[in-house]
């Protein structure tokens, strides 16, 4: 029996209250670069009812994240995208962070808009490290919604070197 589809790409706590709230009576694919994560929080939605299933998901490769969205497709249409995966600065290294938070969330929205029902919606879930750098100017917010999206990763802008004072003030301290 096909069902309208729920994508879950991050299997942590914020996204899982959110495809608690919304998902039911969905089928709920969970996405998560660790399956033992996205293992268990299936496992904590399906015993309260849910309908979810876990899937190996890096956000930073397209590859990774189309093989999602094939296999979301097998249970119904896609009608919801939640996207509450990606890394900090106390994580990862800022090239890995632009891969995953940046490139990787612009790859699923790219690719899920292409696919999700009519009338489906989504939302993506930021963390404040966004709030950490100077505002944009005009230019760069259009360089970075017009870039095409395999060309993002090289602007000018986006050199980790443009990063280094930045990271350096805000990185928690490890243990």
């Amino acid at each position: 029996m096909e069902k309208n589809v729920m994508i879950l790409a991050g299997a942590g706590q914020i996204g899982m209250a959110i495809a608690r709230r919304l998902g039911y009576g969905m089928k709920i694919v969970i996405g998560d670069k660790n399956i033992k994560n996205a293992e268990t929080i299936a496992d904590i939605m399906n015993k309260a009812g849910f309908d979810a299933e876990a899937v190996e998901m890096d956000l930073s490769s397209r590859e990774s994240i189309m093989n999602m969205i094939t296999e979301a497709q097998k249970y119904g249409d896609i009608t919801m995208l939640v996207n509450a995966a990606g890394v900090s600065p106390s994580q990862a290294p800022i090239e890995s962070i632009l891969k995953v938070d940046l490139y990787g969330t612009a790859v699923l929205l790219e690719e899920v808009g292409k696919v999700i029902a009519k009338g489906g919606t989504g939302v993506t879930i930021s963390s404040q490290s966004g709030h950490r750098m100077a505002a944009l100017t005009p230019e760069e917010d259009r360089l970075l919604a017009m870039t095409p999206t395999e060309e993002l990763l090289s602007l000018p802008m986006l050199q980790p070197e443009n990063f280094e004072n930045t990271l350096h003030a805000y990185q928690m301290p490890r243990l």
